[in-house]
């Protein structure tokens, strides 16, 4: 994988740009293992390496804290990480809201 040359900007765009693929086609199967997988990993370590703690929070809470009980719960999480990553690849020179706030998913203390 690119984590040793993530360091450049653009370089964090494009592994996010494959992530977001990787992810719509684990959704798009309904691939609940490749999507926890890829949630928890994945998103967490991209967070990481392009400085977005919030959503590297986010996930770790999303599978530690509030842990789904139904298939249902889980896909709307997923769904909801997704668009904030999406939201993250349009403008990425932008500073986009953290993702706890209005424009990202609800605190994982809510019940989405």
């Amino acid at each position: 994988m690119l984590h040793c040359n993530m360091n450049t900007p653009n370089s964090i765009q494009l592994v996010l740009e494959d992530l977001l693929a990787e992810l719509h086609h684990a959704r798009r199967n309904k691939d609940l293992g490749r999507l926890a997988l890829l949630a928890y990993c994945e998103v967490r370590s991209w967070a990481r390496q392009a400085g977005k703690a919030d959503i590297a929070e986010w996930a770790t809470r999303m599978f530690t804290e509030n842990p789904c009980v139904s298939k249902d719960e889980f896909l709307a999480k997923v769904d909801t990480l997704i668009a904030a990553l999406e939201r993250h690849a349009q403008s990425p020179a932008a500073t986009p809201a953290p993702f706890g706030h209005a424009e990202g998913p609800p605190s994982s203390h809510a019940p989405l």
